[in-house]
C-alpha cells in the first residue's frame, strides 16, 4: 500500500467565512491572511495505491470554470490535479476509484473537465467508479438555499449520465485499509476516509477539520450548515484522535499537511506537524 499527497489548485477565501464567529484578532495568530482579509486555501487530495486499485480522495476545484469564477476565488498555483498525479507517475486513465467526501465544488470539481477543444465535458477519470454518499447526492439535486451555490450541476450531471457512480448510505468498510465514516455538521453525510497504514491511523479530514487552526472546539467555519453539530462531532473525533494517536491529513491547510492533536487544560490543540512523505518515505 502506498499513499501520496496530491496537490490541486490553491484558492483564497474570506477569513471571516473560514473562521466564523472567532474574532480576527484570535484566528490571525494561527492562520495568516492578506491585506484583503483573504486566507489561502489548499485543495489537497490523496492518492492511495492498494493492491490493484488506484484510489483518489477528492478532486479539487477542477479546470473547467470560466475566468470570472477563478477570479472570484483567487485561484492560483503552477500545478494542477493532473500535473500532481503525473509527478508520481499515475495517469488519469489509471485511477480506478474516486472517493468524494462531499459535493461542494472545491471537492468534486476536478472529476469532470472539458475535452481538448472545450466543446463538451468529459470524465477526468474515465475508468473510475466515483463513490459519493447518498445523502450528498440527494442534497445536491435538491439543495437548501444555504448550499445551493456550491453544488454546481456541471460537476455531477455527466457522472449521473454515464452511471459511473456508487452511492454509499452509512459508515462502512470501503476496502481492506479504508473505512468511511459519516459526519453531518459541515454538510449532510460528508464521508471522511479513515486509513490504516502500517499500524498508523491516518484520517483525511476534508471539511470536518479544514485546517490545523480549526482544532479548538468552537473554531468552526461559517460554511458549516450545522455548527453545533460540528462542535459535537469534533469533540468526539478529537478525543479519539488524541487517545488513538491519529494522524490528520489536512485538505485545506496551505501551511500544515499533517498533524497530531494534543490535549491541554485549555482543550484540544495542535500537536506535531509534518509532511505525509515523512511517514511514507515516498
Amino acid at each position: 500500500m502506498k499513499l501520496y499527497s496530491i496537490e490541486a489548485r490553491r484558492a483564497k477565501f474570506d477569513g471571516g467565512a473560514v473562521f466564523g464567529v472567532v474574532p480576527k484578532a484570535l484566528w490571525s495568530k494561527n492562520y495568516p491572511s492578506d491585506e484583503n482579509n483573504l486566507c489561502e486555501s489548499a485543495m489537497r487530495c490523496m492518492l492511495i495505491i492498494e493492491d490493484d486499485r488506484k484510489i483518489l480522495i477528492d478532486t479539487g476545484m477542477g479546470e473547467k470554470q470560466d475566468e470570472k469564477f477563478f477570479k472570484n476565488f483567487h485561484v492560483h498555483s503552477d500545478f494542477t490535479l493532473l500535473s500532481s498525479l503525473d509527478k508520481v507517475g499515475v495517469s488519469r486513465s489509471e485511477i480506478t476509484d474516486v472517493i468524494v467526501t462531499h459535493l461542494h465544488f472545491d471537492h468534486i470539481g476536478g472529476a469532470v473537465q472539458y475535452n481538448e477543444n472545450r466543446s463538451e465535458p468529459e470524465l477526468t477519470f474515465p475508468n473510475a467508479t466515483i463513490h459519493i454518499s447518498k445523502g450528498q447526492w440527494e442534497l445536491a439535486h435538491k439543495p437548501n438555499p444555504r448550499e445551493a451555490a456550491t453544488f454546481l450541476p456541471l460537476n455531477f450531471q455527466l457522472i449521473e449520465k454515464r452511471g459511473c457512480y456508487n452511492l454509499i448510505e452509512n459508515d462502512q468498510q470501503f476496502s481492506p485499509n479504508i473505512f468511511l465514516k459519516f459526519f453531518h455538521g459541515h454538510t449532510d453525510a460528508q464521508m471522511i476516509p479513515v486509513i490504516q497504514y502500517h499500524g498508523k491511523t491516518i484520517v483525511y479530514t476534508s471539511d470536518m477539520l479544514p485546517s490545523a487552526a480549526h482544532i479548538p472546539l468552537v473554531w468552526v467555519s461559517s460554511f458549516d450548515v450545522r455548527p453545533l453539530v460540528s462542535i459535537q462531532e469534533k469533540e468526539q473525533f478529537l478525543n479519539d484522535a488524541f487517545e488513538k494517536e491519529y494522524i490528520l491529513f489536512l485538505e485545506h491547510d496551505s501551511y500544515v499537511e499533517c498533524c497530531t492533536v494534543s490535549k491541554t487544560e485549555k482543550g484540544f490543540r495542535l500537536g506535531k506537524t509534518f509532511k505525509l512523505d515523512e511517514i511514507t518515505g515516498n
